[in-house]
């Protein structure tokens, strides 16, 4: 009974080496300046440490590999956006300025992956799908901050949260995927700044219409 309940961690932890292997080859991979379309099975397997057939033990194909790492990408990024509250001695401007920062730093770290992901949702479906739903569950954390804040009365009532909660997961996604993709990262404390403030002053904190 005992190696049964051993086997599933000794198989997830091998999974997990796999997978952490490959998205440090495909990060080596397209440093040149190649594209994913470009890359071809047998060279992610063999950059992982692994053989052409043992990839196929772990994933279908290459759209398979960018999917299970898109969705790492996307864990990641969660916790972080999860750690910053609108109040609080961590929280308010200076902490959304933190957050985003430190998405910024996480996303360059991985910024082959992101380009990669970029480029072949723009003609594969299925992760195209699979990278805009994944922004749901930010703009479902985001919305539930905003209204918390307006029952407590520090967001005006006329903020509307779910659809300022998409604005902001969906602007400052465009603008953090720009940014890694067109800056060597100098600025980056200067892009985190503004946008806290955008959204800081503009929807959290923005005065009552009248």
């Amino acid at each position: 009974m005992a190696s049964t309940t051993r086997r599933p961690s000794t198989a997830a932890d091998r999974r997990a080496a796999v997978e952490e292997r490959i998205l440090s080859a495909i990060g080596e991979l397209l440093h040149d300046g190649r594209t994913y379309t470009e890359l071809g099975v047998e060279q992610i397997a063999a950059a992982g440490g692994i053989s052409r057939s043992g990839f196929y033990l772990y994933f279908r194909d290459k759209v398979d590999v960018l999917l299970r790492l898109s969705g790492f990408l996307k864990s990641d990024s969660f916790e972080i956006v999860r750690g910053w509250q609108p109040c609080g001695p961590t929280g308010g401007l200076d902490g959304l300025a933190r957050t985003y920062e430190q998405l910024l730093r996480h996303y360059r770290k991985h910024a082959a992956l992101l380009a990669a992901i970029n480029e072949v949702a723009a003609y594969d479906p299925s992760v195209r799908e699979s990278w805009t739903s994944t922004q749901d569950r930010f703009i479902d954390h985001s919305t539930k901050l905003l209204i918390e804040e307006q029952s407590a009365g520090r967001t005006p009532a006329d903020v509307d949260p779910l659809c300022a909660a998409r604005v902001m997961v969906r602007g400052g996604g465009q603008v953090i995927a720009q940014q890694v993709a067109t800056s060597d990262g100098h600025d980056d404390p200067v892009v985190a700044r503004e946008l806290a403030y955008g959204y800081w002053y503009g929807i959290f904190r923005r005065p009552e219409r009248s």
